[in-house]
């Protein structure tokens, strides 16, 4: 199976993806796209993905996916091995609500074009949009932290010993917070577990400044 990912070097989203797929040792075409120059905006692009965002993966077939999340999680049904998701429902539970933690509560409020709108409809200036984007990461990171130093399942990893959908989050989500100089010393479980992931080859080749399109 041929697979183009359409993304960009310093998406979060486009980070856990390409992380995703190194884990499951699948190859993929890499087609970067510069989001401040509008690159996703073009006729091409939004008939392929309505919404212009990143990450898309386009498969042989020419069937499109969307949504890293969702795109992760067809990626571990097709290719089972190794699993990004315990076997068993509470684990399965436990690894998505911490996923979610980073992909539906900081991802949505910091996201590129909600600090672009800040900017420009609130007149959010460059110190603002730190604080903004700041608040919302120690908001969850420090409910994050508790969840895991305080749990026995986490492991080496955010569950167990092996990494998976949670740890794609967290790597994603610490990569972008360096854009804002937010380092994880404040979370010492957090910054144990990224340090793990950032020494495992699948993870750091999909760290950021280490992209084609990284300037």
């Amino acid at each position: 199976m041929t697979l183009r990912l359409h993304n960009f070097f310093r998406s979060s989203t486009s980070t856990r993806l390409r992380a995703a797929l190194n884990l499951k040792g699948l190859g993929y075409e890499y087609v970067p796209y510069a989001l401040r120059k509008g690159e996703t905006r073009t006729p091409d692009y939004l008939a392929m993905n309505p919404a212009g965002l990143v990450p898309v993966l386009e498969r042989a077939d020419g069937t499109v996916l969307t949504q890293s999340l969702a795109i992760i999680e067809w990626l571990d049904e097709r290719h089972p091995e190794p699993p990004l998701l315990p076997p068993d429902p509470d684990g399965r539970a436990r690894v998505r609500s911490l996923a979610y933690m980073i992909a539906c509560e900081i991802h949505p409020l910091n996201n590129l074009r909600v600090l672009g709108y800040i900017g420009e409809t609130f007149g959010a200036d460059e110190a603002a949009t730190k604080a903004w984007f700041t608040h919302w990461v120690c908001e969850t990171f420090d409910a994050l932290e508790k969840t895991l130093s305080g749990s026995p399942e986490t492991g080496g990893y955010c569950h167990g010993d092996a990494p998976g959908l949670a740890d794609i989050c967290l790597y994603a989500q610490v990569w972008n917070n360096r854009r804002f100089d937010i380092e994880t010393e404040r979370w010492p479980t957090i910054a144990r577990i990224f340090a793990a992931l950032d020494a495992l080859p699948a993870f750091r080749d999909a760290a950021p400044p280490n992209q084609p399109d990284a300037a």
